[in-house]
């Protein structure tokens, strides 16, 4: 009942194209997953052939549509809206001129890194251990370990000892992470003066 609502709000018939059914199973169950908590998310990824290490962190379903072209190490956190791509769509452009042929390249994450907020990770990318990749980033090449890589094109704009070294100067560092949703509220309320 619940496809037959989603087929009917999406406007599509069946009777005439039934491979869609495929292809909508395929997004419902990721919209499910998006939602889904992080063992699930890492034991569908592993299923499609995504590499993964232990205590990951994974906020996203966008791992290209080779997936198995993916390693990730271990202690890796991944925030919403980064997207990992693993081919060339510009090759489209030569197809006159080449025929039909595509190009991918791997994507190999270190262990203990960190990716913000709308990240991408194209072809043929290295990222070594110990690395924050800052909001947004277009991530292409090799990088280095104990990195912080950020921008598009991405680069390297410091250590992360220098990082960790700020973090420990800010005066807005707060023991929050093992607080209640209302431990903390109460917490950042104090500290930032709000009544």
């Amino acid at each position: 009942m619940l496809l037959e609502q989603i087929l009917n709000i999406i406007d599509i018939n069946l009777s005439k194209t039934p491979m869609n059914l495929i292809y909508i199973l395929k997004q419902v169950h990721l919209l499910y997953l998006r939602k889904a908590s992080n063992e699930k998310k890492i034991n569908y990824l592993r299923k499609q052939g995504v590499v993964i290490g232990n205590n990951c962190l994974i906020n996203t379903m966008s791992f290209s549509t080779e997936p198995y072209l993916i390693e990730i190490g271990n202690n890796v956190a991944i925030a919403n809206g980064t997207e990992f791509i693993t081919h060339d769509g510009a090759v489209w452009s030569f197809r006159e001129e080449l025929g039909p042929v595509d190009i991918f390249g791997k994507i190999v994450i270190g262990n203990n890194v960190f990716f913000g907020n709308n990240c991408t990770i194209l072809p043929n990318t290295n990222i070594g251990d110990n690395c924050i990749i800052g909001a947004g980033s277009v991530i292409r090449g090799k990088f280095p370990e104990n990195s912080v890589i950020i921008g598009n094109p991405a680069k390297v704009v410091l250590k992360t000892n220098v990082q960790r070294f700020l973090y420990l100067q800010n005066p807005n560092l707060l023991k929050t992470q093992n607080l209640s949703q209302s431990e903390k509220k109460k917490v950042l309320k104090k500290h930032f003066g709000i009544d």
